[in-house]
C-alpha cells in the first residue's frame, strides 16, 4: 500500500544507512514496563536451537496480526503508540482550538487532518483535483512533450523513469549537489517483474487486473492499460540496476556535465528537465550512465499512447488514497493486501493521523518532542554513546586481520562520528505551505511542491549538517555516512531501548546494541568506503580491504543460505550492510556490558536468568514479530534488512558469548564451528 504522503519528485536521498529498529511495549498511562516479560518465553524450544522461538514463542502465541497490519512486532506495537495515541492526542487538542492563524503550524495540522476526513467533499469532488494533470497528459503528442511533461509532474511527487534529488556531494560532502537515476516501477523492484515462481507471477497477474480496475472505476477508455503498463515497467525494470548493484557507492557515482547528458540522451530535453524542475547546476552524478542511453531508446521505440497511459496510471496511483472510496478501496486491495496480506484498511481515524505525520511530521514532531522527551534524556543518551565509542576503539585495537596503518584511519573516523539525539536544535519554517481543510489533493500537491523547491534551494550551497532525514517521532535511527553521523529520534528512546525501569543486561541488549549497530554501518560494507569526514575516499591498504570483502563475502553466503519461506532465500548480498551491523552492535554492546561490570559484584539473577542470558533476551525482545507471508516475500526480495527472525537467530551462532551465556554444544543448532563463525568488528 502507499500511504498517502507527500514527496517531491526532487527525492531526498536516502544516504543514510537507516536500520528499521524495533522497539518494545509502552502504554498510554505511562505506567513501567517489565524488563522482560517472562511470559513472551515458549520453553517448548530450547534456546541453543531455536532462540527467537525460545525468547519470543509465547508471546508470537498471544499476539496474532491484526487485520490491519502485514506485521506486527514490537516495532509496530509502539509506532502505533506514537501515531495513534500520542500523536491523536496532539491533534485532537489543536482542532479543538477556534481562530487558528492562517499559516501556523496548528492551523496547517488541524486543516491538514480536517480534509482527510472530510469524506464528503472527497467523494464530491471526484477526480476533478486530479483533471489539471490529465488534462497535460492527454495534450501530449511527442516524446518531447511526454518528457516535458514528466518533468512537471516530477515536481508534486509523481514517479516518472527518471527521478531526481539533492544531497551531499559524496566527492565533497561539504557542498549540496544533484543526483540522478532510475525510478518509475509501480512493483518497486526489478525481480518483481523477471522471477517465474507462481507467487510472484499471481502478484505481475494481480497488477494488471489492478491497472484494469483503476482506469475501469475513472471510466477511461485506454486498451487495455493494465497489460499497457505491466509490460511497459517490465522493459524498463530490466534496463535498471538490481538492488544489489545500487549498494556499490562507487560504481554509483558517475558525474557529467550537463551538455553530457544530451549525448548519453540525445532525444531527450534535459535543459527543459532541469529548468521545468527548477535546478540549475552544471554537472549531475549520475547512478549508471549507460541507463540514460536505454531508456532513451525505451522512449522513442514506445507507442505515444503508451507513454501516456503510463504517466496516467502513475498519477492515479500516486493520489489513490486521497481520491473517492472506490479508488482508495481498490488501491489498498492491491498494494496492502496483494502485495503484504493486509486484510482490512485502518480506521479513517488513524490513517488520517498518519497521513498529517507523513506530510507535516516536522511540526508535529517539535509537540511530540516537547510532550514525550525531556532535556535529560539527551545526556543519558548521549553517555551510552560515548561508552560505544570507547568499546568500538578497543575492539578495533584488538583486530588480527587489520594493519596498523588502517586502525589508524579507522581511529580517526571513529573519533570524528557526531551524534543527534531525539529532535532537532533548530526547525525548519513551513508557514508558507498552504493547507485547507477541504482539499485533501491539493494539501498534498502543496506540501510536496514546499519539499520540491526546499531541496533545490540547496542546490551548490554548503550542507546544513544540522538538518535530520527522520521526524522524532519516528521509530527508528539511522547512519549517514555523508554527514559522518549516527541520529537517534526521540520516538525509539523508549522501552526497551531506553527503559529506566530494566536491569542493565535487558538495556545493553536493547539500546546499546542499537547505539552499536548504527555506529557499525560507518564500518559496513558501504560505510567503510566514505573517510572521517564524509567523504567518498579509501582509507584502506589494499591487503587489509581484501581481508575485510573475504569476511563480508563470507557472512554474504551465510545469510545466502537461510530459507525464509519455500523458494525465497535472504538475499545476503542486499542485507549485508545490516547484517554486519547487526553483528557488530550485539558484540559492541556486550563488550561495553561486560566492561560496565568489572570491579562490581556479579548481578544477581533475574527469573532464574544471569546478566549474560539476559542480555541476549534483551536483544530478541525487541525484533519479536510476526509477519505475513506477502509481506515477508516482499521484504526478502525488496528490503535491505533481514527478516526479524533472522535478526535474531542469524548473528548468534557468530558469538562464542551467546554460546557460554547458554551452555550451548557443538551439536546444537544456534551454534558454529569456530572456523565458520565471522568476526568482523
Amino acid at each position: 500500500m502507499r500511504d498517502i504522503k507527500s514527496t517531491a519528485g526532487m527525492w531526498m536521498r536516502a544516504s543514510a544507512v537507516v536500520a528499521v529498529l524495533a522497539a518494545g511495549q509502552v502504554n498510554a498511562q505511562n505506567k513501567p514496563v517489565p524488563a522482560f516479560d517472562k511470559s513472551s518465553i515458549d520453553n517448548s524450544f530450547k534456546p541453543c536451537q531455536d532462540f527467537d522461538n525460545y525468547a519470543n514463542g509465547g508471546w508470537k502465541k498471544h499476539n496474532p496480526i491484526p487485520g490491519t497490519e502485514s506485521r506486527w512486532g514490537a516495532f509496530n506495537v509502539l509506532d502505533k503508540e506514537n501515531k495513534e495515541v500520542r500523536l491523536k492526542g496532539i491533534i485532537n487538542t489543536i482542532t479543538t482550538k477556534k481562530n487558528l492563524v492562517k499559516g501556523s503550524e496548528e492551523q496547517q495540522i488541524a486543516d491538514f487532518y480536517k480534509s482527510y476526513l472530510d469524506v464528503a467533499t472527497i467523494e464530491k469532488l471526484g477526480l476533478t483535483p486530479i483533471q489539471p494533470y490529465l488534462l497535460q497528459i492527454d495534450a501530449i503528442n511527442n516524446v518531447q512533450e511526454w518528457w516535458k511533461t514528466a518533468a512537471e509532474l516530477s515536481k508534486i511527487g509523481i514517479t516518472n523513469i527518471f527521478g531526481v534529488y539533492v544531497d551531499a556531494d559524496a566527492l565533497d560532502s561539504k557542498m549540496n549537489a544533484v543526483y540522478g537515476g532510475q525510478d518509475g516501477l509501480s512493483l518497486g523492484e526489478r525481480s518483481y517483474y523477471e522471477r517465474q515462481d507462481e507467487s510472484t507471477q499471481n502478484v505481475r497477474k494481480e497488477f494488471e487486473q489492478h491497472v484494469n480496475k483503476m482506469f475501469s472505476l475513472a471510466n477511461w477508455k485506454d486498451a487495455n492499460p493494465g497489460k499497457t503498463v505491466l509490460d511497459f515497467e517490465t522493459k524498463l525494470a530490466l534496463l535498471q540496476l538490481t538492488n544489489v548493484e545500487l549498494r556499490d557507492p562507487v560504481k554509483t557515482y558517475n558525474k557529467v556535465g550537463v551538455g553530457e547528458l544530451k549525448t548519453l540522451a540525445p532525444d531527450l530535453d534535459w535543459l527543459s528537465y532541469l529548468s521545468i524542475n527548477g535546478i540549475k547546476t552544471d554537472s549531475v552524478i549520475l547512478q549508471d550512465k549507460p541507463y540514460l542511453g536505454k531508456v532513451n531508446n525505451l522512449l522513442t521505440s514506445s507507442d505515444i499512447n503508451t507513454l501516456k497511459t503510463y504517466l496516467r496510471w502513475q498519477v492515479l496511483t500516486h493520489f489513490a488514497g486521497a481520491l473517492p472510496a472506490k479508488f482508495d478501496t481498490e488501491n489498498f486491495h492491491f498494494f496492502a493486501t496483494v502485495m503484504r496480506g493486509t486484510k482490512a484498511q485502518k480506521p479513517r481515524l488513524e490513517r488520517a493521523i498518519r497521513a498529517t505525520d507523513a506530510n507535516l511530521g516536522m511540526p508535529l514532531g517539535k509537540l511530540f518532542a516537547e510532550k514525550y522527551f525531556p532535556s535529560s534524556s539527551k545526556a543519558k543518551v548521549s553517555e551510552m554513546i560515548e561508552n560505544v565509542r570507547t568499546v568500538y576503539g578497543e575492539r578495533i585495537d584488538q583486530l588480527t586481520w587489520m594493519s596498523d596503518a588502517t586502525k589508524k584511519e579507522a581511529h580517526k573516523k571513529l573519533a570524528a562520528f557526531t551524534y543527534k539525539i531525539g529532535y532537532p536544535d533548530k526547525w525548519k519554517d513551513y508557514s508558507s505551505i498552504n493547507i485547507s481543510a477541504n482539499n485533501l489533493v491539493q494539501n498534498l500537491v502543496n506540501t510536496a511542491l514546499y519539499n520540491h523547491n526546499e531541496a533545490i534551494a540547496k542546490v551548490g550551497k554548503p550542507v546544513d549538517k544540522s538538518e535530520w532525514l527522520m521526524t522524532p517521532q519516528t521509530v527508528n535511527a539511522y547512519y549517514n555516512p555523508l554527514n559522518n553521523e549516527v541520529v537517534f529520534p526521540a520516538g525509539i528512546l523508549q522501552p526497551p531501548f531506553f527503559n529506566p525501569n530494566a536491569d542493565d543486561a535487558i538495556n545493553y541488549g536493547g539500546i546499546i546494541a542499537v547505539i552499536g549497530h548504527e555506529f557499525t554501518h560507518g564500518f559496513d560494507d558501504q560505510g567503510s568506503q566514505y573517510d572521517a569526514n564524509g567523504n567518498l575516499q579509501n582509507w584502506w591498504t589494499e591487503s587489509d580491504r581484501k581481508n575485510f570483502d573475504a569476511l563480508a563475502n563470507r557472512y554474504i553466503e551465510y545469510f545466502n543460505g537461510i530459507e525464509a519461506l519455500p523458494g525465497f532465500k535472504i538475499n545476503g548480498a542486499l542485507t549485508i550492510g545490516e547484517n554486519i551491523a547487526d553483528l557488530g552492535g550485539l558484540t559492541l554492546a556486550y563488550y561495553a556490558l561486560e566492561k560496565s561490570l568489572k570491579g562490581k559484584p556479579a548481578p544477581a539473577l533475574i527469573d532464574g536468568h544471569n546478566w549474560q542470558q539476559r542480555f541476549f533476551l534483551g536483544w530478541a525482545q525487541v525484533w519479536h514479530a510476526n509477519i505475513t507471508d506477502a509481506a515477508l516475500r516482499n521484504q526478502i526480495q525488496t528490503d535491505p534488512h533481514a527478516p526479524a527472525r533472522d535478526r535474531i537467530n542469524g548473528p548468534l551462532p557468530h558469538l562464542v558469548e551467546f554460546e557460554h551465556a547458554w551452555k550451548c554444544g557443538p551439536s546444537d543448532k544456534m551454534v558454529l564451528p569456530a572456523a565458520q563463525r565471522v568476526v568482523i568488528w
